[in-house]
């Protein structure tokens, strides 16, 4: 009876509890703080304010900076600097609701035993975005490492975009055997890749458009040019590839075969831009008087640059061969070829005593201008 009564008695004492009583009661009562994602981006992980606005629609149902904190801790004692967790919220900001030890730990263990250090680790991070979270990162890099002979190739490869998020199976394998059936060895698949990944993310069906593409213009799988030609034509689409063919006929007034065999030698040039390619064009054929032909045999002249290299060089041969200090048999594409030190040495060092000035005029024919003495009349 007694407890009963301690029980009733304070309710009974109390005031009823009125609307205005309750509203009273909650305006007083202190409510959980309210977690504010675009602030916690912005002062905590280092995002712009813009970059935070974009970013939060991904962290709405955040209640708390418990498990963002953990993250950004964890990622921290990889080696991550500011910068670099700043870059890696803002690829993938659910990064920060990923598990510490559910799935970041555990993905960093398997990634240790592939052979990967800290450092490298804290690389994938920042580079990897989605990928570094999921389960599959590990099998990725367990197929890819031995196929790019390197952790550092791969990281090189994974800046230019990450293959680690394409189906591995369905998409990745078929495209690395699809190109082994090509003839390319598993060192020339990594030179392919290393600068474009993204060809191990297509479908089998477009490589092998692009590898008929590659037979079309001359370059035959196992020649030494194909890993060339393919990198040049990949995700070119077939009328491009024909208005740059098409185009490399009229600036070099070169014939079906001479194109063929231009390109044949030397694939980037359909990676060049139509500016760049007539410049060349006027320079070679009518400054220094080369044949057509002749350029179409020798194309890898017009991979080199027209101020820092094919003009400077060309005046110095002409400025000899005027002067008497040159054969004029000497080839103006053998100069081009050479290195620069071994152009100096042999064409620039010898004439110091009968052209003291060379040197100087030369430094500054290779910064775009253009001495009196190589004002040829």
């Amino acid at each position: 009876m007694l407890r009963l009564r301690g029980c009733i008695l304070p309710r009974l004492l109390s005031p009823p509890a009125t609307p205005l009583h309750r509203l009273l009661s909650a305006a007083v009562s202190p409510s959980p703080p309210s977690f504010a994602v675009e602030e916690y981006l912005v002062a905590t992980c280092g995002l712009t304010p813009a970059q935070a606005r974009k970013a939060s629609p991904k962290l709405s149902h955040l209640k708390s900076p418990a498990n963002p904190d953990a993250v950004l801790a964890f990622l921290a004692g990889l080696g991550l600097s500011g910068a670099d967790l700043a870059t890696a919220i803002r690829k993938d900001p659910r990064l920060l609701c990923a598990g510490v030890e559910t799935t970041l730990a555990p993905n960093v263990a398997e990634l240790t035993g592939l052979g990967l250090s800290r450092s490298e680790i804290a690389r994938l991070v920042s580079i990897t975005g989605t990928s570094f979270r999921c389960k599959s990162i590990v099998s990725g890099l367990h197929y890819c490492l031995p196929l790019f002979g390197s952790s550092e190739n791969l990281l090189r490869a994974l800046k230019s975009g990450s293959i680690l998020s394409s189906d591995l199976e369905r998409v990745v394998k078929p495209n690395v055997a699809f190109l082994r059936e090509c003839g390319l060895a598993t060192c020339d698949i990594a030179r392919l890749c290393i600068p474009m990944p993204s060809l191990l993310s297509i479908s089998t069906e477009r490589i092998q458009t692009a590898v008929a593409c590659v037979e079309g213009l001359g370059v035959p799988r196992g020649s030494p040019m194909f890993r060339h030609a393919l990198q040049a034509v990949a995700f070119l689409s077939q009328e491009k590839i024909t208005a740059k063919v098409e185009h490399l006929k009229k600036a070099f007034r070169w014939s079906d075969a001479e194109v063929g065999i231009a390109v044949s030698k030397a694939p980037t040039l359909l990676t060049r831009t139509k500016e760049s390619l007539q410049r060349r064009s006027e320079f070679l054929i009518y400054e220094v008087w080369l044949e057509p032909a002749y350029i179409a045999y020798r194309p890898a002249m017009l991979t080199y640059s027209l101020e820092g290299r094919l003009r400077p060089r060309y005046y110095v041969v002409r400025f000899l061969k005027e002067n008497g200090l040159l054969d004029h048999d000497r080839d103006y594409y053998a100069a081009v070829m050479i290195s620069e030190k071994v152009f100096v040495q042999k064409f620039i060092c010898p004439h110091k005593d009968a052209a003291p000035h060379l040197a100087q005029d030369y430094a500054t024919a290779c910064r775009g201008e253009v001495p009196a003495r190589f004002s040829f009349t």
